[in-house]
């Protein structure tokens, strides 16, 4: 059994299910550093990680200019077009 937290409001849980799973990722994955402190150690660390485990999966870097505003609605259609998946560093 999977327990999914909700850290928006802990109080009234909601029942959420998660969606099958391949076992496999295939395809192009973004990671998307957001420009905070360390965010890209941990992306380097899940690029090495990828790049080792899952041979199949194209992997491609995307930094947001500042941690404080909302990502460039520029950069997100590129993310949009050029990914299959995503991954933010949110990484202090």
């Amino acid at each position: 059994m999977t327990i999914i937290l909700d850290p928006t409001d802990e109080r009234v849980p909601v029942a959420r299910q998660i969606s099958e799973r391949s076992g496999s990722v295939q395809g192009v994955v973004g990671l998307l550093n957001i420009s905070k402190p360390r965010g890209n150690i941990l992306l380097d660390e899940l690029d090495r990680l990828l790049t080792e485990n899952a041979p199949g999966v194209e992997i491609r870097h995307y930094t947001k200019p500042t941690f404080a505003k909302q990502c460039p609605d520029t950069l997100r259609h590129q993310i949009r077009d050029e990914c299959d998946f995503l991954v933010e560093g949110l990484a202090d």
